[in-house]
């Protein structure tokens, strides 16, 4: 069923409202849901808001919480989040990191003690949209089977980075250190559909169509992927002395508890290298030239990163956004939640 972007955004804050947020918090976690959903990141959006409301509900996050942000040095700060959701956490400090980048050139801001931030595009499109260099990674909980392991140990880890060129246009790149990220996984569950092969392991270690019996991500690339999720967990959890690897709280377990997450933010200012002018007149050279590359069978054209998905985005914009029924029917329901995910494993069905 299509929905209205700002008919979602009004539904998704009123739930979140009603579950227990700050309407100021539910608005901001309303704008980064819309906006993962309205550039086809399915995984990220609306479907996420039925377990938030749950977690909220039963105390998981905090809801009046105090902020604290410390500069550690001219280009490093550290702001704890004291366990609010994610995504207000992650953009306030993004903000930081901004402020930070424009005066020295260069900011580099840990995030701290927070919940699920969601999609990591939107933050570091913050920094885009100030003329900024924006780069973002954090940890989540463990259900990814290391290279040669048969177990999980490190979560999907995402990392993420965007630019604006001279015409506007932005590249925007947001990726799982896995072959797929969870919630991904999590959506074709919600359309009941089939995964390819490659993306996930069941209880036995084999690959899996199925996405009801996934017990274990894949890594991306095998030993590549691996060292760059290990890569994410040092600079989002062992560097700002948070719980790491197969110690991060699980998403599910208890949903009582707070999950103390990591995010690190790195925020690089053109003006302080080649100069902002020439580098946004390059960067739009190199989104032009590969457009221009001749595309492989099967394809139409070659795009930049992030461009079909601000395409998706303008498309959706006029014509609504796709949401599956079941999932617009809960949020325009008096429902807060119906108790489905509380204390489930890291696959909570």
């Amino acid at each position: 069923m299509k929905v209205e972007k700002q008919e979602l955004h009004e539904l998704i804050q009123k739930k979140l409202h009603r579950a227990g947020l700050t309407e100021e918090h539910a608005d901001v976690v309303a704008d980064v849901l819309v906006h993962a959903d309205i550039r086809g990141y399915h995984s990220h959006g609306a479907m996420r808001v039925e377990y938030y409301a749950e977690r909220i509900a039963k105390g998981g996050l905090n809801t009046n919480p105090n902020f604290t942000f410390e500069k550690t040095g001219p280009t490093t700060a550290v702001f704890d989040g004291d366990n609010a959701v994610g995504h207000v956490v992650a953009k306030e400090s993004m903000k930081e990191a901004i402020k930070m980048a424009k005066e020295n050139g260069i900011a580099v801001v840990g995030a701290k003690r927070m919940g699920h931030s969601g999609a990591l595009s939107y933050f570091v499109q913050q920094a885009a949209e100030e003329d900024l260099i924006g780069i973002s990674v954090c940890q989540s909980d463990p259900m990814v089977v290391p290279f040669g392991g048969a177990e999980p140990y490190y979560g999907t880890n995402p990392i993420a980075f965007a630019a604006r060129g001279s015409n506007g246009e932005v590249v925007t790149f947001d990726m799982a250190t896995t072959v797929q990220a969870w919630g991904k996984i999590l959506d074709k569950r919600s359309r009941n559909e089939e995964i390819p092969d490659t993306w996930a392991v069941d209880k036995e270690g084999n690959p899996t169509t199925d996405p009801f019996k996934v017990n274990a991500l894949l890594p991306i690339a095998g030993p590549k992927g691996y060292g760059l999720m290990m890569m994410v967990d040092i600079l989002s959890g062992v560097l700002l002395g948070l719980p790491h690897g197969k110690h991060v709280s699980s998403m599910y377990e208890d949903l009582t508890e707070y999950r103390n997450l990591g995010q690190l933010h790195i925020v690089i200012n053109p003006e302080y290298f080649v100069g902002l002018k020439l580098f946004k007149e390059s960067l739009t050279d190199s989104m032009h030239d590969l457009n221009k590359i001749k595309p492989a069978p099967g394809f139409k054209e070659v795009s930049y990163p992030g461009q079909r998905s601000a395409d998706r985005e303008k498309q959706n914009e006029e014509n609504g956004i796709e949401i599956v029924d079941e999932i617009l029917e809960y949020l325009k329901s008096d429902v807060v939640h119906n108790n489905r995910y509380d204390h489930k494993d890291p696959f909570a069905k």
